[in-house]
């Protein structure tokens, strides 16, 4: 088997090669070069010790010496050489006691995670697959190398490795694998939660972010995520839905873009259900699901040491998910209050995956909707109608200069306003907002809380 290795890489892999030593691309850019994707980075496994590969190349960084790794700079490229080796016991299923460099490339091989991982390609030897890889990408099999409890053992992030890389190639586990995967479940916990939010980001965003199920039926979430398995199997007896909370939910995952945001959003959205659910009458109620997923995902996201952007932006779109509003001018501009302008183009896209796993009775009439207020929206943006406080034509400072006290009043006054130019767009003059604000500060209502309206 002849395989195109890019030219950098391979200048790389002939200079070791010509000084003597054993060289060769290996693991996952070996895989997806053969299923003819295209590889995010090459590695390089080599005969050679690190302070050999130093010597090689002028201009390398020592990214992880102690096992074996030094960076080779190639122009503006990098490239991951590693010494073959063998390594320890591992004390912590993540890191081994030591590592031992060895100079047999099979060795190296059988410390690899899955035989589709545990291949390596030269040009001259051309594909070493020992532990028959080649096959196993045939038939679309995930299999660890050896023996899977062993593997797991040594690292247990690699029991959600299998899921991840099941639902990017679309392959099934082996049956072995399966059973060490939910056996050696618990040892998850002890990997540290950046190391489970990458891999669970990399799932969610495959082709196949369903297979989370998988994830749940072999007690992985348990373990991780354990807000998930409340969801399986909880009824939604409702005119709107046909389907279960999880089903809908991973059908939801399934039609929304490929996005960390969005597909986060969608793994979340409904995870207040089980909390709030009342049955009356035999019709299921959710009522204010999307407040209660909203802070259940906020606590998920900062225990999973998401960044704080990604944890906002999710928790927002959570929240309003649900948001009824109707196909008019003011209603949309009331939501675009409510919502944010900045994430209101991501809200639609919830919104429309939401409705695509709901009841296919109800869903053309709902997208019709939808598309209607998507153009609203659109020619309210065109028009740079008002609908927040920014907008308006006064501002803090020409309220206190009217006689406006600083502090709550203050805010609740502007907030009244943008309320009143919403429904009146022709309000929005200096002179007119100066004059309501001068009867809205006396109005006994003015902190009342708003009450929202969600689809259930």
């Amino acid at each position: 088997m002849k395989m195109d290795i890019p030219e950098k890489a391979a200048m790389v892999i002939k200079e070791l090669m010509d000084q003597g030593f054993e060289a060769y691309a290996v693991g996952g850019c070996v895989r997806d070069s053969i299923l003819g994707r295209q590889p995010e980075d090459w590695d390089i496994t080599t005969s050679a010790r690190p302070e050999q590969v130093k010597q090689i190349f002028p201009r390398t960084v020592d990214t992880g010496i102690e096992h074996g790794t030094v960076t080779v700079l190639i122009d503006k490229e990098t490239f991951e050489v590693t010494t073959y080796r063998v390594d320890g016991e591992y004390e912590d299923h993540r890191h081994p006691r030591e590592v031992t460099f060895t100079a047999s490339l099979e060795e190296d091989l059988k410390r690899r995670d899955f035989t589709i991982n545990a291949m390596a390609y030269n040009p001259e030897t051309g594909l070493v697959d020992i532990f028959h890889g080649i096959e196993d990408l045939e038939q679309g099999v995930i299999r660890c190398v050896g023996t899977p409890e062993a593997r797991f053992d040594e690292d247990a992030l690699r029991i959600l490795r299998a899921i991840r890389f099941s639902a990017q190639l679309g392959f099934r586990i082996d049956e072995a694998t399966q059973r060490a995967m939910s056996g050696k479940a618990a040892d998850l916990k002890e990997v540290s939660a950046e190391r489970i939010r990458v891999e669970l980001v990399k799932l969610l965003i495959s082709k196949h972010p369903e297979y989370i199920r998988e994830a749940s039926r072999l007690g992985i979430t348990r373990v991780i995520l354990p807000e998930y398995d409340y969801i399986v199997g909880v009824a939604q007896h409702t005119p709107n839905h046909i389907y279960d909370v999880e089903e809908h939910t991973l059908l939801a995952l399934k039609n929304i873009e490929p996005d960390s945001i969005l597909r986060l959003t969608m793994l979340f959205h409904d995870f207040g259900k089980p909390v709030v659910k009342k049955t009356d009458g035999g019709r299921d109620i959710f009522y204010k699901h999307p407040e209660v997923s909203a802070q259940m995902c906020r606590k998920i996201l900062k225990r999973l040491k998401f960044d704080n952007h990604t944890l906002e932006k999710v928790y927002r779109l959570v929240k309003w998910h649900g948001l009824k509003y109707l196909p008019n001018d003011v209603s949309v501009r009331r939501a675009l209050n409510r919502v944010g302008s900045d994430i209101f183009e991501d809200f639609i896209k919830v919104q429309r995956a939401d409705i695509s796993a709901k009841n296919p009775a109800v869903v053309p009439k709902k997208m019709k909707q939808l598309a209607e207020k998507e153009a609203i929206y659109r020619k309210i943006i065109r028009r740079g109608d008002c609908f927040n406080v920014k907008m308006l034509a006064v501002n803090g400072k020409d309220l206190i200069q009217a006689g406006i006290p600083q502090g709550p009043i203050l805010g609740a006054v502007l907030e009244r306003l943008v309320e009143r130019v919403i429904d009146e767009p022709e309000l929005n003059e200096r002179e007119k907002l100066l004059e309501l604000a001068d009867n809205v500060k006396s109005d006994p209502t003015i902190f009342n809380e708003k009450e929202y309206f969600f689809e259930h």
